[in-house]
């Protein structure tokens, strides 16, 4: 799907194919630099929006593909239990954000939900297989009115933002009371023999595989990016700030995956759009 045929539902949004894209984080929870790590395949400041857009597109024919490979197919799994969290009702509008090339689209689809895709990444929109309207935009800018959406969802890409809290802030906007919210990313196990074993497998194997099967930076990216992300009780935090309720975590796999699950409390409008 080319970039100039992407269509929305003219009623809920407010403009297309958004600029800037979304820009990613380049600075850990506690906001020091990471992009001089040793090791680190992170880019600088002022290169990092561009590189990871790049990086993205170069990866997107083969993304859905090596995710199976990389997670024994239970990145699908995850995102099916996801879905039974978010909870909405058949018939729901149901915003997908950072949706890549479709997967969680197309479950929305099956559910007979109205599911809409909003990616930063060209690349990822057009290797994606689905027919739910797609938009090229930002996550904490996100092009559409308030109290407009029934759920928002987001698979394994809160790492990836500069200012997670400004998602939810986001989120908590679009949505209507009583819009739910799921979303499912990467975690780390307590359990010292599961996170011995998720260390060798993801930060040693994974960035070997994916660099044999498409693109090494990508792939080496893809573990150290966990450094982003802040911890679950933090997460929760930021979801009670931003006007959630109900906040529940569940995590997969000994803690390999988690999950956060809310609901929006009463509507609070925000006196204007992020980014005006």
């Amino acid at each position: 799907m080319l970039e100039e045929e992407i269509k929305v539902d003219d009623h809920i949004c407010l403009y297309k194919n958004l600029e800037p894209l979304m820009p990613l984080g380049n600075r850990s929870p506690d906001g020091t630099s990471l992009a001089n790590s040793k090791g680190s395949v992170l880019p600088a400041d002022e290169e990092k929006a561009a590189v990871v857009e790049a990086m993205f597109d170069k990866i997107a024919s083969r993304y859905e593909s090596l995710n199976q490979i990389l997670t024994f197919g239970l990145d699908k799994k995850w995102r099916k239990i996801t879905l039974k969290y978010l909870g909405v009702q058949e018939g729901s509008r149901v915003l997908d954000v950072a949706c890549g090339t479709g997967d969680f689209l197309r479950l929305l689809e099956k559910q007979n939900l109205k599911g809409m895709g909003l990616d930063f990444s060209l690349g990822m929109l057009q290797n994606a297989q689905v027919t739910s309207p797609l938009i090229r935009g930002d996550a904490q800018n996100l092009p559409f009115k308030n109290a407009s959406l029934d759920g928002v969802t987001c698979g394994f890409a809160l790492r990836n933002l500069t200012d997670i809290s400004e998602f939810f802030q986001e989120s908590s906007r679009v949505l209507k009371t009583g819009g739910r919210i799921a979303l499912v990313d990467v975690g780390e196990p307590v359990n010292p023999l599961m996170k011995a074993g998720h260390a060798i497998w993801f930060k040693k194997a994974v960035p070997i595989i994916g660099g044999l099967l498409s693109d090494k930076t990508a792939y080496k990216y893809l573990p150290q990016s966990t450094a982003y992300l802040p911890s679950s009780k933090k997460i929760m935090a930021m979801l009670e700030d931003s006007g959630f309720i109900a906040i529940r975590h569940s995590t997969f796999l000994g803690g390999s995956a988690q999950l956060f699950s809310a609901t929006r409390s009463v509507y609070t409008q925000r006196t204007q759009l992020a980014g005006n």
